[in-house]
């Protein structure tokens, strides 16, 4: 066992994409977690979402409310102190905006999504951001089809899951903490995801950790031109655990003057896919999980996390 997260640059299919197939599924299997280099998505491009994520998060409270449903993980703002992690009475130390995907009139989910919710205050931000969205998606679609090369599934299998995808590109502030009650309260307590990968964008500052399987927290340590890549719940039931959903969390830092922007992609199944585990994942046992929809296991988890209200 290697003792460093697998750093990755893209550049390496070209030249032997067998190999980088392994080395991304290893990878993941060791940490649920490998580092990308060289994935094609501009850092002009990224700090500009950055410079947009400030304008928005800068925004009055009450205008920002103006763009908040009530019922956390949708689309638009959710107020900070909205979000816990799974089984953790304390609160995250946190805000966000979620933007999720504009699908085809004849999509089985063109009412079923909620719609998009953009800031008007902010008029470039909705052509830029749907732009980036769909980078982002296209980078998530490409490693899930690598990785299941590596897993020798069929072409299709990983394409046909997330075609219509309810997946969300999230805009993270984590305020300072001058003058913030934090008690027990942590910016981003101990969670795993809920989806099948995550893409996240090199954060405006550290704090990221997981949780090795020696049960130690380790820092994952990033570049503002590289991307981290994990898998979440949704690729650990699909493999029977073989690909770990590995937990997490971003530490408060220990000056208390400075914000923390992040940019998370979760990339979603549709919500009718199955999650059921793969047979070559289970072997002569049980599965480790019941059959279930991504709809149904993202409904649960939100109701877990303080999200989703009734």
């Amino acid at each position: 066992m290697s003792n460093s997260i697998t750093r990755l640059s893209l550049k390496d299919l070209q030249t032997d994409r067998n190999r980088f197939c392994q080395e991304l599924y290893l990878g993941l299997r060791e940490y649920g977690f490998v580092i990308l280099r060289d994935h094609g998505i501009e850092k002009s491009r990224l700090d500009r979402a950055y410079d947009y994520a400030k304008e928005l998060f800068e925004l009055p409270e009450h205008t920002k409310l103006k763009y908040d449903s009530g019922s956390g993980g949708k689309r638009g703002y959710t107020a900070f102190g909205r979000e816990n992690a799974k089984g953790n009475p304390h609160a995250d130390l946190k805000e966000f905006w979620h933007i999720g995907p504009s699908v085809a009139q004849d999509s089985p989910y063109f009412n079923t999504y909620p719609e998009n919710v953009w800031p008007e205050e902010i008029p470039e931000f909705r052509e830029f951001f749907t732009s980036l969205y769909r980078e982002l998606e296209t980078l998530g679609k490409n490693m899930l089809e690598l990785l299941g090369e590596a897993m020798e599934l069929e072409k299709e299998f990983f394409r046909d899951l997330v075609t219509d995808g309810n997946s969300i590109c999230r805009l993270l502030h984590y305020p300072k903490l001058e003058g913030l009650e934090t008690g027990d309260a942590m910016r981003a307590a101990p969670h795993a995801d809920i989806n099948l990968l995550t893409l996240l964008v090199g954060a405006t500052d550290s704090g990221l950790e997981l949780l090795d399987k020696d049960g130690n927290w380790m820092p994952v340590i990033s570049d503002e031109n590289e991307i981290v890549l994990d898998t979440g719940d949704m690729m650990s039931r699909l493999t029977n655990d073989v690909l770990p959903s590995t937990i997490h969390r971003v530490v408060n830092p220990n000056s208390s003057d400075k914000s923390r922007y992040s940019m998370p992609f979760f990339l979603h199944p549709h919500s009718n896919a199955s999650l059921n585990c793969l047979p070559q994942c289970v072997g002569p046992g049980e599965p480790n999980y019941p059959p279930i929809t991504a709809g149904e296991f993202l409904e649960e988890r939100l109701h877990e996390i303080g999200l989703f209200k009734t």
